[in-house]
């Protein structure tokens, strides 16, 4: 009994319980603590089985290796310190070196060839533009403009902007070459009805095309060319459609406005500001007929010619009447405005 109360009596803590024992020598080492300043002796802590025995064994050929000045992690930690030395020991020269290749090998891996051009892009920008030109303003088409756009973008990054300006040139006069052989059989009674929509339908489509290529506008045709695409596009239509046909549609237009709403007014007015909007010189081939539709299209009024202006109106007013329309009601009309 009274050697177990000295057994117990040598195993001492300090404050905080730290202490451990050397079962070789048989003496107990504490840990260091905040209120002693002298150097302990790692502890070993008591174990029973053998496995922990062998875990103290282990953990004391740790702690003595770490004492002087080995390094010891496991296998994931070994090789994140072994790529972080090699990134410390490497140069400034082979980090840039290394770094530009792998940009220089994403940038190879990101080229757009000409036959990824014809065979991928083009393709789907063709197929777009079609539904572009050729839809009813009556039928609902789904078109991805961003994707439209994506493809413009990437071409023109590529430096792919000149051969798309052509094919896109190229599309539209073929559309538009088609569109001018198909007014060619159209009855001059209908004549001007169709001359109209095929206008509108191709003004509404540059009001899709043109926003969904404004980068290839802005960076290509606009840079290289000094122009504007809707310009280029526009005198693609002067040039293959009304040109063609200006020679019969004047005549048209100059007796339907003499025999009133033989042709709707508005069909009318939308050709006739067509053609002033494409070719403001076509206006010498009927000023009359241009002016009734364009303000400013006359010489501004001269006080010396109110009279011709007068004649002028009272012979339109009896073409009117004689055509079918009545003046209506004269009986309160004033005997003043009898005589003029």
């Amino acid at each position: 009994m009274e050697d177990m109360e000295e057994e117990s009596s040598g195993l001492n803590d300090d404050h905080n319980h730290n202490y451990c024992e050397n079962r070789a020598s048989g003496q107990v080492h504490y840990l260091r603590t905040e209120l002693s300043n002298e150097p302990q002796t790692l502890p070993i802590f008591p174990v029973l089985g053998t496995r922990d025995v062998a875990a103290q064994e282990n953990h004391a050929n740790i702690c003595s290796s770490s004492s002087s000045g080995s390094k010891f992690v496991d296998s994931d930690s070994n090789s994140v310190n072994s790529d972080t030395s090699e990134t410390d020991s490497a140069s400034p020269a082979s980090i840039a070196g290394k770094l530009t290749l792998n940009s220089a090998s994403k940038f190879l891996m990101n080229v757009m060839t000409e036959e990824d051009y014809r065979t991928t892009y083009w393709p789907n920008l063709e197929k777009a533009i079609d539904h572009l030109l050729i839809q009813n303003p009556m039928d609902h088409i789904s078109i991805s403009y961003e994707q439209i756009y994506s493809y413009v973008y990437k071409c023109v990054c590529q430096q792919h902007s000149e051969l798309l300006y052509k094919d896109l040139m190229l599309k539209i006069t073929t559309h538009l070459q088609q569109v001018s052989s198909d007014l060619q059989i159209v009855p001059p009674g209908n004549f001007i009805e169709h001359f109209n929509i095929a206008l509108t339908q191709y003004t509404d489509a540059l009001q899709c095309i043109v926003p969904v290529f404004i980068y290839m506008n802005k960076f290509y045709i606009e840079t290289k060319l000094n122009r504007h695409l809707r310009e280029d596009l526009m005198k693609l239509f002067t040039d293959h459609v009304a040109e063609k046909h200006v020679n019969t549609l004047i005549p048209l237009l100059l007796e339907a406005h003499s025999m009133p709403f033989q042709v709707r007014p508005s069909t009318m007015a939308s050709v006739v500001k067509g053609l002033y909007t494409l070719r403001p010189d076509w206006v010498h081939l009927a000023p009359a007929l241009f002016s009734g539709f364009i303000p400013q299209i006359n010489p501004p009024t001269v006080e010396s010619q109110l009279s011709d202006y007068a004649a002028h109106d009272q012979k339109l007013q009896m073409e009117l009447s004689l055509n079918g329309f009545p003046r209506g009601d004269q009986s309160r009309k004033r005997a003043s405005e009898e005589s003029a």
